[in-house]
């Protein structure tokens, strides 16, 4: 699924025009994005988590040469679905 799907079924779901569902979902993906660039955690109950990581600065290889590289420290976005998440995947 989609942003575009997403949309058009919240759209379905509440009677809303496809536009405004849009338009809810980009809002809703741009306030994790902005709540995870500050460093929050952000927690949908019945959902999951979105934490922010800090991966260390480390050597990589090259695979194509095996040349050793410095790999820069970054931030990564992890999520953890809830437990009613899981139980729903896993039947």
């Amino acid at each position: 699924m989609n942003n575009s799907e997403l949309a058009e079924a919240l759209a379905a779901a509440l009677g809303l025009t496809k536009a405004d569902a849009r338009q809810a979902v980009d809002s809703i993906f741009d306030l994790i994005t902005d709540a995870a660039a500050k460093g929050e955690e952000i927690s949908l109950n019945g959902f999951g988590k979105f934490k922010v990581k800090d991966s260390p600065a480390r050597e990589g290889r090259n695979p194509a040469t095996g040349e050793t590289i410095a790999i820069k420290a970054s931030k990564k976005l992890s999520f953890a679905p809830a437990k009613a998440v899981k139980d729903r995947l896993n039947g």
